[in-house]
């Protein structure tokens, strides 16, 4: 395929993506019009230009070849989220009665679909409810991905999605698939996605919200999104059942949704709890939440029941990438705090709406570290590298050990320029720590907002958290000579 005709392949798929996209802004103009708001023009504003840039783009190169290389996947995923954060930052930049600069739309617009939840916004509670609703939107349709919903309908159109749904779900196991044809996978992804949302949504009704903010919360919950109408966050409710509720809720989300849909297939839940990257990511839970609670108790912070809920919540909330706050988290002892920001790196399962590296990765590096301390005491001895009982290619391993590299690479990376613009070494960790794991809990100047971030730092976080919600490598992929030259 010449590159041209490369070309104008990606822009068919690139605006087929954002025509789909920008139906999304039909949710807040409902929203607005349930609460009778007067001016909606920035939601009408940005469905009529980007879904005719949208339209324009695919009309225009409908002849285009519809088999997408490997490459093109890479590329195609980069590009449409960056269109994608700009589109989201249209709403935010144009409303009149929030008064944002580019930058700040942009940081909310990219925290919102990368499900980062990190805000710049003051006065939360005090925003129209279109655009409270909006934000949480923004969370869900980032969680499991705009373009594997796109995959769905892309077969309808003649263009294959297999290379677009590898770019976008990179992982160790990204190749299978949950059903013969790619579509129904990504049909079953977003029924299983959506059921969550709607259980969540009523279980935060029953612990006491309204439908708005149940709604609000649900969204943001099942896709550790994170963003809240409220400033405070769950800690606005002051209510154990609400805690409970995103905590459970956010373990649910950060399990492997392909590990559902095994269980819904054979009406038990043996799939989920015999995998070992699932008891892998509980472990692990066990133990950042006993420690917490135990210490949060031990320090005096809460007595034996609040240490108890709010350590289980928060713990979770910040282990999984969620990002929703309660019970003061910010002002905790400070060896808490460090121990839950490392934990961020650590996020939940492949497969699921978290952010971080990934429990199956560390999974595979620890067993590969086990595996390199048996050859260093038995150096003639042949060992394999497990998971699960099945042995892990070496290939896989690389791959897994690079990642790992250029995430704590960029992470160290984002830390320099965030000190170099002016901040203090403590808030450039926790926030490089939110952002790049697509958390949305700042630490330092920025606990309470990250409105408090210099511009340079801002648009620097919007980069990191495209990098987390990315995974670096499909970047890195197209910026090589390599891809050029391929």
């Amino acid at each position: 395929m010449q590159p041209t005709a490369r070309l104008a392949t990606i822009i068919h798929l690139c605006s087929f993506l954002v025509l789909l996209y920008s139906l999304s802004m039909f949710g807040p103009i409902l929203m607005g019009l349930v609460f009778v708001e007067a001016d909606l023009s920035s939601f009408i504003i940005t469905l009529a230009g980007s879904s005719t840039i949208g339209l324009a783009g695919w009309l225009s190169t409908r002849n285009a070849d519809k088999n997408l290389r490997t490459r093109d996947g890479f590329m195609v995923a980069v590009l449409f989220w960056i269109t994608v954060s700009i589109i989201s930052a249209l709403p935010f930049l144009l409303d009149k009665r929030l008064d944002l600069r580019i930058v700040d739309a942009v940081f909310e617009g990219v925290s919102g679909i990368t499900t980062t939840g990190a805000s710049i916004l003051n006065d939360i509670d005090n925003q129209p409810k279109s655009i409270l609703y909006y934000r949480a939107q923004l969370n869900f349709l980032g969680g499991l991905g705009i373009i594997v919903l796109a995959i769905a309908v892309l077969p309808l159109l003649g263009i294959g999605g297999a290379k677009l749904y590898q770019s976008e779900l990179p992982g160790p196991f990204k190749e299978e698939k949950l059903t013969p044809r790619l579509a129904d996978t990504a049909k079953h992804l977003w029924l299983i996605y959506t059921g969550l949302g709607l259980a969540c949504g009523i279980a935060y009704f029953l612990a006491g919200m309204d439908w708005f903010e149940a709604l609000c919360h649900a969204l943001s919950t099942v896709s550790l999104g994170g963003f809240s109408p409220h400033g405070d966050s769950l800690g606005f409710y002051d209510n154990p059942a609400i805690e409970l509720v995103g905590g459970i809720f956010s373990i649910l989300a950060a399990i492997n949704f392909a590990l559902y849909f095994a269980a819904i297939s054979k009406v038990s839940l043996m799939p989920i709890l015999r995998n070992s990257e699932f008891q892998f990511f509980i472990l692990m839970v066990t133990l950042v939440v006993g420690f917490t609670c135990l210490e949060l108790y031990r320090t005096g912070t809460f007595d034996a029941q609040g240490s108890a809920v709010h350590g289980f919540f928060q713990a979770i909330s910040i282990m999984t990438d969620n990002g929703l706050g309660a019970g003061g988290y910010p002002s905790w002892p400070a060896h808490i705090v460090l121990l839950l920001l490392g934990a961020s790196f650590f996020g939940g399962c492949v497969g699921s709406t978290c952010g971080g590296i990934k429990a199956m990765r560390f999974l595979m590096l620890h067993r590969q570290s086990s595996t390199e301390i048996k050859k260093l005491i038995h150096p003639n001895a042949t060992f394999v590298t497990k998971v699960g009982g099945n042995p892990v290619s070496d290939r896989m391993i690389q791959s897994v050990w690079g990642l790992f590299f250029l995430w704590i690479f960029f992470a160290c990376v984002f830390v320099w320029g965030l000190v170099a613009s002016g901040h203090d070494f403590v808030t450039a960790f926790g926030t490089v720590a939110a952002c790049i794991n697509n958390m949305g809990v700042g630490y330092g100047d920025t606990s309470s907002g990250f409105g408090t971030l210099t511009d340079p730092g801002k648009w620097l976080m919007a980069v990191a958290m495209l990098f987390g919600r990315i995974e670096i490598f499909p970047i890195l992929v197209i910026l090589s000579k390599t891809f050029r030259r391929f």
